[in-house]
């Protein structure tokens, strides 16, 4: 087992040089010393698994679960029912990988939810997960549009796909990457996939999904993020694991999102959708952009934001991440006169609430930016609130099992700083011109000199991300010759290029 912080401060040194990113203060970092869940954490999960764990009996070669989320199941007829999708297998994977200590068979059912995940791809970004899966009687199947019985084209959602990444990076952490499974390259290929298909490069914001990808300019779609998938927390780690400095750009333009949301509304609310005008502002999209006529308000998406950002204040100190905390706890406590029972399921940027009732899932992400601050009986009684809300469908429960183990201070941060030596083609523990020669004997002839998967990942160093090529064996030709250091990885082919003065 490889070592794992659990809700403690995750500082890389490159990250020091990174304008939005602050070490914490130890006494602002809370729960800097590993903790075990609580006993109500425990009980719920069981109750969780029993209820939202399923197998895909329809294959018999091997064993797959997924989480259930619909309130259907296929009952005959000429149409298929939805049954699951990758946002709550991304969720399920997370849960799995945390349990392992309280759960003898978390390891089963985790790898099970991989063997799922890989049999459903993305079409377009291949390590990336299928949105969707619906059940027609014989099989679970990706594609069907409006109850189809056959199978179509089938594309990813960024928060999916951004989910699987990590929770494979948590598996690592508790199991190993040696044994059947290799984890960790597992997540590397999915980040990789996601700065791919799932980043808008000229804006460097998180897309609604793969498909963006193949969005032209003009499209109301190619600028637009959505306010849930601002996982902030992750994209640190998604820079160490692959070398990768875009995710800091990445994490700079998110923030630089959500700050000027707070600093436009003053309330901490995001909208569920926003989208870049042609000032290149960000802002709320206008209704029924995607979903529903609440896509510019506060709805069922963003309600997850006071989790989703709060916890790069809790794992990594970002002080941002803690002026949100504030902004929407502030909010949410005048609004709801210090009750949380009357926190309503939704509202406009500006604070009017849009439903006159109340949400486990827009009650329970607030438990997570409760915690950031010092109102600690504010804090106790979302908590109270979401341990006696009763029943509830997948989404709230779901997430409220994840914020209830994040709220524990048992949130698995990976282990990734010696993970990856960048120019180590053969993966001998060093960079050396053999490395350079394993390149070139694996371009001239893949079938014969075929670079390992993680191989593969550590000599794609110049212009990180388009595969290996000619010009990472130059570079670590142009270590031996003196040109440039190992550290300077990655790096792009003009500043290769510059370095040796071509």
């Amino acid at each position: 087992m490889k070592n794992i912080k659990k809700t403690t401060a995750f500082i890389f040194s490159v990250m020091l040089m990174n304008s939005a990113f602050f070490m914490p203060d130890a006494d602002n970092t809370a729960n800097a010393a590993e903790s075990e869940l609580t006993d109500d954490t425990v009980n719920f999960y069981h109750q969780w698994k029993e209820k939202y764990l399923v197998q895909d009996n329809y294959v018999t070669d091997e064993t797959q679960y997924y989480v259930y989320y619909s309130d259907e199941k296929y009952s005959g007829g000429n149409y298929s029912v939805p049954v699951t999708v990758s946002e709550a297998h991304g969720y399920g994977m997370l849960i799995m990988a945390s349990m392992a200590d309280y759960d003898e068979n978390a390891k089963d059912y985790f790898d099970g939810m991989y063997r799922y995940f890989k049999a459903h791809p993305s079409d377009i970004g291949s390590s990336l997960m299928s949105w969707q899966q619906c059940d027609n009687g014989t099989a679970l199947i990706d594609g069907a549009e409006e109850g189809s019985m056959t199978g179509g084209f089938c594309d990813s959602a960024t928060d999916g796909d951004m989910d699987i990444a990590y929770s494979l990076l948590m598996a690592d952490s508790v199991w190993g990457s040696n044994g059947e499974i290799d984890y960790y390259s597992e997540a590397v290929s999915v980040i990789n996939d996601i700065m791919r298909y799932d980043v808008n490069h000229e804006y460097w914001t998180l897309t609604l999904g793969d498909w963006v990808s193949e969005c032209d300019k003009s499209d109301n779609y190619y600028s637009a993020t959505r306010c849930s998938d601002f996982i902030m927390q992750y994209l640190p780690v998604f820079a160490e694991v692959t070398g990768d400095d875009n995710w800091f750009k990445v994490y700079d333009v998110t923030y630089g999102i959500i700050n000027s949301m707070i600093e436009e509304y003053g309330t901490g609310i995001l909208p569920d959708f926003v989208i870049r005008n042609s000032d290149g502002k960000f802002i709320p999209a206008s209704a029924d952009f995607l979903e529903s006529e609440n896509d510019g308000n506060y709805y069922y998406n963003s309600c997850r934001t006071p989790w989703r950002i709060s916890m790069d204040y809790l794992i990594n100190g970002n002080e941002d991440a803690f002026a949100f905390a504030n902004a929407i706890d502030n909010f949410m406590m005048n609004a709801a006169n210090n009750d949380p029972w009357e926190v309503m399921a939704g509202y406009t940027p500006t604070g009017t609430a849009i439903e006159n009732y109340n949400d486990l899932c827009f009650v329970a992400p607030l438990l997570i930016s409760a915690k950031c601050g010092d109102n600690k009986q504010w804090h106790d009684e979302i908590r109270d609130v979401i341990l006696n809300y009763g029943e509830d469908v997948y989404y709230g429960d779901t997430i409220k099992m994840l914020c209830l183990i994040a709220d524990d201070g048992d949130w698995i941060v990976p282990e990734t700083s010696e993970s990856i030596l960048m120019g180590d083609a053969n993966c001998d523990g060093k960079v050396t011109i053999a490395d350079a020669t394993a390149i070139i004997q694996h371009l001239g002839n893949e079938d014969e000199y075929k670079l390992s998967e993680q191989g593969a990942i550590n000599a794609d160093v110049i212009d990180k991300g388009d595969g290996v090529t000619g010009a990472d064996a130059n570079a670590i030709q142009a270590i031996e010759a003196g040109f440039i250091n190992q550290t300077d990885f990655p790096m792009t082919k003009t500043q290769l290029d510059s370095a040796m003065m071509i």
